[in-house]
């Protein structure tokens, strides 16, 4: 049977008014192209001018954090106060190129953060193999949304098409919605209506600050994939308070890491795993929503747009193997990419190995790496490299 690409190539109107030229995204990944100074580099531009080229109607910055101080990796861009925000035109210019848009993921490490770089704080203290963090203060945890309202205002003024609040995958807002991280009892921990005023209140502050005409979309966990960490059940609870929080877009992934914690691996599919969590959330929302992870096909993309379980296909690891897809879908050759088979698969391994193909995709490096082991190695020596001057270029700044 032929599935037709008919609502595939269709444009899309979101909320705000922005039109969508098509339903294919580029994802948020941690793209670690920085080099140490938190501003994009000429690697940045390449790389998403490549996407842009490669018929993207949108592709999304990985890890923009809105702090230089609790940062995922050295090698992130930060915008925060002080951010000279003319350092992203030529980034957001080269996105913005062959009709696509250039969206900032707007993040926050918390727990995560990378501690050669910044301090991990979260929603409660932890002291687990692998995973050491402070409790937030209170009035710190109140000044998060204006945190993440100015950096959107900065991605807007920088030339940014939108923006999307990262509330997945274990980090900041993940981990104050997640009962495995939040053991407060005040007004952002106890249930999980306060463990979501944390993301709400982020929200509001973000659409305050950049206006009813401006992309905001947010990026949730269906599951945690954790036992005891936030199920379904809690996620489309949050698909329905997320109903007036004036977003465009609900780009609906999963997974988050938490050292020794019990997986909770669910219902195995052939697909792409969160497919089912769609159909629901579909039936409870009329916000667009964005579905993200193992999306490999052409046949995949195309049924899950033209049945309405969602209006935007997220491709990540599928464009970094090959950048031209959505343009060579839209010309009628829709073979998937090779997606590639390991003899040694270290851990964080196949994570590295992508990471060190964007290298390449992005002319930092000359070879294409085959090996998940030499791309462990590679990229722990670029990232030693880059938190030393992380720690260089900003110790001496007053803490946010």
């Amino acid at each position: 049977m032929t599935t037709s690409s008919d609502q595939l190539f269709s444009p899309l109107r979101l909320p705000c008014g922005t039109q969508l030229p098509h339903r294919i995204a580029k994802a948020a990944m941690s793209d670690s192209l920085g080099d140490g100074d938190g501003t994009p580099t000429a690697a940045h531009t390449r790389l998403y001018r490549r996407w842009a080229h490669g018929g993207a109607a949108v592709s999304l910055v990985g890890e923009v954090q809105i702090t230089d101080r609790h940062p995922e990796s050295a090698g992130n861009v930060v915008l925060d106060a002080r951010t000279d925000t003319a350092a992203f035109s030529a980034l957001t210019a080269a996105g913005g190129e062959n009709g696509s848009s250039l969206w900032a993921q707007l993040g926050h490490a918390g727990a995560l953060t990378n501690a050669a770089s910044g301090r991990p704080v979260g929603p409660s203290a932890l002291d687990a193999p692998g995973l050491h963090a402070e409790e937030m203060p209170v009035g710190d945890v109140a000044r998060v949304p204006e945190l993440y309202a100015a950096s959107a205002r900065r991605a807007q003024l920088a030339g940014f098409g939108g923006v999307e609040v990262h509330a997945a995958h274990g980090f900041l807002l993940s981990q104050f919605l997640s009962p495995l991280f939040n053991h407060r009892t005040d007004r952002y921990g106890g249930d999980p209506a306060r463990r979501r005023r944390l993301l709400l209140d982020v929200l509001v502050a973000v659409r305050d600050a950049v206006g009813a005409e401006f992309p905001v979309a947010v990026k949730i966990n269906a599951t945690d994939r954790l036992v005891g960490g936030v199920d379904e059940a809690q996620s489309l609870a949050l698909i329905d308070a997320l109903e007036g929080a004036a977003v465009d877009l609900v780009d609906i992934s999963g997974g988050t890491y938490f050292p020794g914690a019990a997986t909770d691996a669910g219902t195995r599919t052939s697909g792409p795993p969160y497919i089912g969590f769609a159909r629901r959330a579909r039936r409870r929302t009329s916000i667009p929503l964005m579905l993200t992870g193992g999306v490999k096909t052409f046949e995949q993309a195309t049924a899950i747009v033209n049945s309405g379980t969602a209006d935007v296909v997220g491709l990540a690891r599928s464009l970094v193997l090959d950048p031209d897809l959505p343009a060579r879908w839209r010309r009628g050759d829709t073979t998937a990419p090779a997606f590639p088979r390991f003899d040694e698969t270290p851990e964080g391994g196949v994570t590295a190995w992508y990471t060190e193909r964007i290298a390449h995709l992005a002319g930092l490096r000359d070879d294409p790496v085959i090996d998940a082991v030499r791309a462990r190695d590679d990229l722990a020596r670029r990232e030693q490299g880059r938190a030393e001057r992380w720690r260089l270029t900003r110790a001496s700044r007053e803490p946010m």
